[in-house]
Formats: structure tokens, C-alpha cells, sequence
């Protein structure tokens, strides 16, 4: 248990070292005038307490990543410990830091928008496509998650197409809906119920004081299907939000929209990712236990939702238990419904459709539904929809960082700033998500790992070669946008 609370200090260390770092390199501008202030609408652009935007950015991005990603990461043993850690405060918290603030100062721009300003128009059309598919799985995976677990705990007697229903019609609400009217009153209690399952995990582990894995026991892979499964790169795709994630960058405009100082970045983007990865470590150290041999346990290769259940039940009284695993629903629909709003606001930007007349919202907002729910009912009914949903998503999710991660490179290449602080993790997470795509069996080509490996570092090798071809000869004529 050592590993785990030097883990804790460490990602807490990172928020105030590396994130003053990231800070300092932006370059803050407490004195500028921000797009809520300039651009109030009342339904997307309005000024929040800080506190409120934060909690609301952290269960945005909190989904059922941090958990059921962890779990799943945890079984590669203890590695999936030092990625949480350094990729929370080297990459993930990056990401969301310097994509927030780009956004905020233009005008809350979405990320199809930056990408188009950075990586060129190509990518950003291509991006808007990309980023509204992604969304919507999001949707279907914490829809499904959520309406699995009420039914299974809860209603057991109950047709889970009746929690699909409910979880649906709270969405759309939420979607349509002016950001204060929903999200901002309701997220206080879902924040006091996921913290509230975060702190009876750490109880837990005080009180029963289980052996969980140390790090210097050695970082080899415990996967139970290590030969198909090899920790580089597969356990950084099932991570996945609990160290970096693509769709946090989705979701950072949200927040744009609502800020008043850009001295609230640090806290609201940095900190957020910092403490979704203390999320992550909790789940990750407790399911690492559990796989383990010394835990008696037989998980029998539990998926995460299971797995879940099965350390309430197993640690908790009944009370206990029930707001650990409400505390998980309430990650999950605390991620979808903000997923589906930036879908509305993403395709809206590229209709250039005013957004406060609720006529325009619902246009946009039916179809996309309609389209979620049909992904949904398959999803239910195969018994492998879920899983082939989530492994698409997971590495859509991690796709997406990787192209947003370029473009802050290109950002702070234009304005002369330190752009090694993202082109290190951009070229990280190229090659990871190049070598899943040749190496996967069943989402990718399934090749070995010799070539996999090789092609993997070719693509690799060539973003960055290209990166520096652009930047001698074009980054000094370019321009970063801001307004």
C-alpha cells in the first residue's frame, strides 16, 4: 500500500509544480475579458462561480473511465499504477489545460475549431465528423453502463429498456436546457456521491488494509491474456481517461463558456484531470488487490461494472455499497449527458446556427438521439455490442488526444513558446495508438509485434519529422487566432 500513497502525493505534487509550469508557459491574462462576460447568452455563455465550474468539468470528464478503465488497466499489474500517475500530470492534465484555455480565448470555440485553426481545414472537417461519432458513443456506452447497473442492483425485476428510457429522456433535458438550469444545480449531488465513493475505497483500504501490489514487486504483466494483450500498447488504450483522454478536450469549451478569470484554468483544467487520476488510482490499487492471488478473490474475469459491485459488496455494508455503486452511475451520467451537448454545440458551430432559440436546439438534437438510441438497442441486444462499442470508443478517445495534442504543439510552436511540453506526450500517444491499430486482433489488423512495433515507430517518426519540416519553414508566416 506504500505504492499507493506515495502515488497520491506525487499526483498532488504535479498539480502545484507542473501545472504552475503549464500556467507559466500559456502565459495568463488575468485582466482579459472573457466569452461568458462578452458573449453571455444565457443558455451555453454564462458567468459561474468557480467552484461550480469545476465540479462541473470534473464529472464531465469523470466518466466511467476512471473506473471501469482502471480496472480493466489494473490487471496489467502494477505498471497501470506509474501510468495513471505520470500521464495524469505529464499528458492528460496537459491536454486538458492548454485545450481549455486555447478554447477560452476564442470565444469557447469547440475543438474541431482549434484542430481547423492548427492542423489545417481538412482536419478540422474531417474532426467535426469524427468528434460527433465519438460523442455518441460516449452517449451509448454511459447509457448502457449506468441503466446496467440500477437494474442489476436496484430493479432487478424491471426491463432495462425502462432505465434506458429514463437515462435517455435526462439527457436530452440536459442537452437542450440552458448549462445553469440542469447541469449546474444537480452536479453538487452527483460531485457529493462520486467523492463519497472515492473516500469509502480509501476506508477501505485503511481498515482492511489489504496487500496491494507495490510497485518495486516488479512491473512485469499480469494480464491473464498477456501474450495478446501486451501491456505497450494495451494497457494505455484501457486506461484510457484515467491518465489522458480525448474527450475531455470536448469537453473543457463547456467550461470555457462559463469563466470569468483565466486565472480559473489552472484549477478548473489541470486540476480536474489531477484529481480524476486520484479516481483512477483508488479504483485501480483496489482492483489490483482483487486480481490478485492473495486476495482469495475469483473475479473469473470480470468486466468492470462487475467488478464494481463485486468490491462494494465484498467491503462495504449495504448502505455503504449502494452509494459506492451510485456513485459510479453518477460518473457515467454525469459524462454523457455533457457528451451529447458538446455533439449539439459542435454540429451547431459548423451550421453556424444560433443556439438560443430552442426551435434550433431541438433540430439539432432529435435526430442525434434518434441515432443514439438505435446504437443503443444494439448494444443491448448483442451479446458483444457493448464490448465492441467500448473498444471503438477507447481508441477513438485516445485517437482524439493525439490530433488535439499536435495541434496545442502547433499553438505554441506559432507564439515561441515551450512546445516540448506537448510534443513529447503527442508523440507518445501517436505511438501507441499507430502500434493498437496494427497489433489489436479484433479492432485492428492483427499483426505481430515485431511489425507492429516497427510500423508503429515509421508513423511515429514521421509525424515528428513532419512537425519540424512545417515549423522551419512555415511556423514563423503563421498566426495563433485569438480574440
Amino acid at each position: 500500500m506504500i505504492t499507493f500513497f506515495i502515488a497520491i502525493a506525487v499526483l498532488i505534487v504535479g498539480y502545484f509544480l507542473y501545472g504552475k509550469l503549464a500556467e507559466r508557459i500559456f502565459g495568463i491574462d488575468k485582466n482579459r475579458v472573457t466569452p461568458a462576460v462578452s458573449m453571455a447568452d444565457g443558455v451555453d455563455y454564462i458567468p459561474m462561480k468557480p467552484w461550480r465550474i469545476f465540479m462541473i468539468q470534473f464529472l464531465n470528464i469523470a466518466g466511467v473511465g476512471p473506473i471501469c478503465g482502471a480496472i480493466m488497466g489494473a490487471k496489467f499489474g502494477t505498471a497501470s499504477f506509474l501510468w495513471i500517475v505520470f500521464g495524469s500530470i505529464f499528458a492528460g492534465a496537459v491536454h486538458d489545460f492548454f485545450a481549455g484555455m486555447i478554447s477560452l480565448r476564442n470565444k469557447g470555440c469547440s475543438l474541431p475549431e482549434i484542430h481547423g485553426d492548427y492542423l489545417g481545414n481538412g482536419v478540422k472537417q474531417f474532426m467535426r465528423g469524427f468528434m460527433v461519432i465519438l460523442m455518441i458513443l460516449v452517449g451509448v456506452v454511459f447509457v448502457n453502463t449506468p441503466a446496467t447497473l440500477l437494474n442489476t442492483h436496484f430493479t432487478p425485476n424491471w426491463n432495462i429498456y425502462i432505465w434506458v428510457g429514463i437515462i435517455l429522456f435526462y439527457y436530452l433535458i440536459a442537452t437542450l436546457l440552458p448549462i445553469d438550469k440542469v447541469i449546474g444545480r444537480i452536479y453538487p449531488i452527483f460531485g457529493i456521491l462520486l467523492l463519497g465513493m472515492a473516500v469509502a475505497i480509501v476506508v477501505a483500504f485503511i481498515y482492511y488494509q489489504p496487500a496491494i501490489p507495490e510497485v518495486w514487486d516488479g512491473l512485469d504483466n499480469k494480464h491473464p491474456a498477456a501474450a495478446t494483450n501486451p501491456i505497450f500498447p494495451m494497457m494505455f488504450i484501457s486506461i484510457a481517461c484515467g491518465a489522458i483522454s480525448g474527450f475531455h478536450a470536448t469537453q473543457s469549451p463547456l467550461m470555457a463558456r462559463c469563466m470569468v478569470n483565466e486565472k480559473q484554468g489552472r484549477p478548473i483544467f489541470y486540476g480536474a484531470m489531477i484529481t480524476e487520476g486520484i479516481v483512477a488510482l483508488i479504483w485501480a490499487a483496489a482492483a489490483a488487490y482483487f486480481f490478485s492471488p492473495e486476495s482469495g478473490i475469483v473475479t473469473d474475469g470480470k468486466s468492470g461494472p462487475a467488478m464494481v459491485g463485486l468490491i462494494a459488496e465484498t467491503w462495504f455494508t449495504p448502505v455503504i455499497a449502494v452509494i459506492t455503486i451510485l456513485g459510479v452511475i453518477s460518473a457515467a451520467v454525469t459524462s454523457g449527458d455533457t457528451a451529447l451537448r458538446s455533439a449539439r454545440l459542435i454540429i451547431a458551430d459548423f451550421m453556424h446556427s444560433d443556439q438560443k432559440p430552442i426551435r434550433n436546439r431541438l433540430i439539432i438534437a432529435v435526430p442525434m438521439f434518434a441515432v443514439t438510441a438505435g446504437i443503443l438497442i444494439y448494444s443491448l441486444a448483442s451479446p458483444e455490442g457493448f464490448d465492441v462499442i467500448w473498444r471503438y470508443f477507447a481508441w477513438a478517445n485516445q485517437v482524439l488526444s493525439v490530433f488535439t495534442l499536435w495541434a496545442i504543439t502547433v499553438y505554441l510552436a506559432i507564439k515561441k513558446k515551450f512546445y516540448w511540453i506537448t510534443l513529447i506526450p503527442a508523440l507518445f500517444m501517436t505511438m501507441v495508438c499507430s502500434t493498437f491499430i496494427f497489433i489489436a486482433e479484433k479492432e485492428g489488423f492483427g499483426l505481430g509485434k515485431a511489425i507492429s512495433y516497427s510500423l508503429g515507430g515509421v508513423v511515429t517518426i514521421a509525424a515528428c519529422v513532419g512537425f519540424f519540416i512545417w515549423k522551419h519553414f512555415r511556423a514563423a508566416k503563421s498566426v495563433v487566432k485569438e480574440d
